[in-house]
């Protein structure tokens, strides 16, 4: 079934037209060497853009939800969101014309056993695209509690898994007041068998399919593209250009693609002489490091990239040495971290043994790798924090096959050519692990973007 989704996928991409390039882009493969300047694919208009979505939805219900539940045990996973307040993981399970759950929304799976289909049942008075079947007549029973209680009940499911976590905010999505209503109209028999969802939840958010995998790369390629511009002649003018106004020329080349960013870009300075990262009005000048942060959402797929740029000096060709061999650094912590990445590890023992080999090869690293997907600091184990290089419970859980990762972190070095200065060599790129390597969605930066003077 996966095979001839992808088969589709491919076709539906190549026949649709688009709003920027000059015909639909094929599918890009995942890349290790990342194009300078890239050309911006092609992006699709709202309608082909939602008929995208709701199939690789529909996929996602049918071939992942039976996997998961069946590997954690569970018969019944109870979900429960309410208009403009939709829990994490239903706002994921939502198609593409319905933008918000309808009063209080109730999602049921329920998996008969016996190798039949998982159910999915919504006890609400929509059927959300025809992905969930609707199972409440408010007239015959009014109370949308006790039908929830007579519908679990006449399942009999063995565990009724809810989204409660303390740990992880995306599968803590029963708020205190509809547990208590729940679990009101719930059989006191039945009580015991309720438990929490939070490996389905973080399983469902984490795991990338193949139809979204294909998709990837032409995601990321987009940001990869619009960093080039803001990169560029086209923006900066050195001694002219400040870091605020190319934050703001990102918002608003998003809003002319019709993107939309999941946080607002960061772009600063290191220079020589000065002392850490300086940001907002401050004008970019000739010999600044450039260094920004952006991720965009587009196709339910979220980015996170960050990038460095030198503005060369009038009669300088390349940047500095010790900038150059600053960054290359980078990419060693990064390969350190990647091949760290086994199944079933923790965040927190990946990030154990990628540090100890870094500083071994005399790095000077800090990694704080994330899950990206569905968010752009997505489900799953962290590895590490900005303010946290040790063990850490967020990062406690297991690396699992087909996810994908913000391989984000930094090395420090002494720049020779700046009197010594430490500087920050900061990078994030998007990857993907499929159990056996850990391969980057539309390569990585090796060499240090550079910007004319004059």
């Amino acid at each position: 079934m996966i095979a001839r989704h992808i088969i589709s996928l491919a076709a539906l991409l190549a026949a649709m037209p688009a709003l920027a390039g000059s015909e639909a882009d094929s599918p890009l493969p995942l890349s290790e060497t990342e194009v300078a300047a890239p050309t911006l694919p092609a992006i699709l208009v709202p309608r082909e853009r939602a008929a995208l979505e709701n199939r690789i939805l529909r996929e996602r219900l049918d071939t992942l939800i039976p996997q998961i539940m069946r590997e954690e045990g569970i018969d019944l996973w109870l979900l429960v969101a309410r208009e403009y307040f939709e829990e994490p993981v239903v706002a994921t399970m939502l198609d593409a014309e319905n933008m918000h759950a309808r009063r209080r929304t109730i999602l049921v799976f329920h998996d008969p056993g016996n190798g039949q289909p998982v159910e999915r049942l919504t006890v609400s008075r929509y059927g959300l695209g025809g992905l969930f079947e609707p199972t409440w007549d408010p007239d015959k029973q009014p109370d949308q509690w006790q039908a929830v209680a007579d519908l679990i009940a006449a399942k009999d499911p063995a565990k009724i898994a809810i989204n409660s976590s303390d740990l992880y905010q995306f599968a803590d999505g029963m708020t205190l007041s509809q547990y208590d209503k729940f679990m009101q109209a719930l059989p006191p028999a039945l009580h015991e068998r309720v438990t929490s969802g939070e490996n389905l939840a973080i399983r469902w958010l984490e795991t990338r399919t193949p139809a979204e995998m294909e998709l990837y790369p032409t995601v990321v390629r987009i940001a990869h593209s619009v960093i080039g511009e803001a990169f560029s002649r086209k923006v900066i003018t050195p001694g002219v250009t400040t870091a605020e106004q190319v934050q703001w020329w990102y918002r608003d080349r998003l809003m002319g693609l019709g993107l939309d960013p999941w946080f607002h870009p960061s772009v600063a300075i290191q220079r020589a002489g000065v002392k850490g990262m300086i940001e907002g009005e401050e004008v970019i000048q000739p010999g600044d490091l450039l260094w920004t942060d952006f991720g965009i959402t587009y196709l339910r797929l979220n980015t996170d990239t960050q990038h460095l740029a030198y503005v060369l000096n009038p009669g300088e060709t390349e940047a500095p040495a010790g900038l150059r061999a600053g960054l290359a650094n980078s990419n060693k912590v990064q390969d350190y971290l990647t091949r760290a990445f086994k199944v079933g590890i923790s965040g927190n023992e990946a990030l154990a043994q990628a540090r100890a080999d870094a500083i071994a090869a005399g790095l000077d690293p800090s990694i704080y790798t994330h899950p990206i997907g569905h968010h752009g600091h997505g489900a799953g184990p962290s590895i590490g924090f900005w303010d946290n290089q040790k063990a850490d419970p967020r990062g406690s859980g297991p690396i699992r096959a087909n996810t994908a990762w913000s391989i984000e972190l930094t090395s420090y070095a002494n720049v020779p050519e700046w009197g010594g200065q430490r500087v920050d060599f900061r990078t994030e790129e998007d990857a993907f692990f499929d159990g056996e390597t850990v391969r980057y969605i539309d390569g990585r930066q090796t060499a240090i973007t550079l910007i004319p003077s004059g």
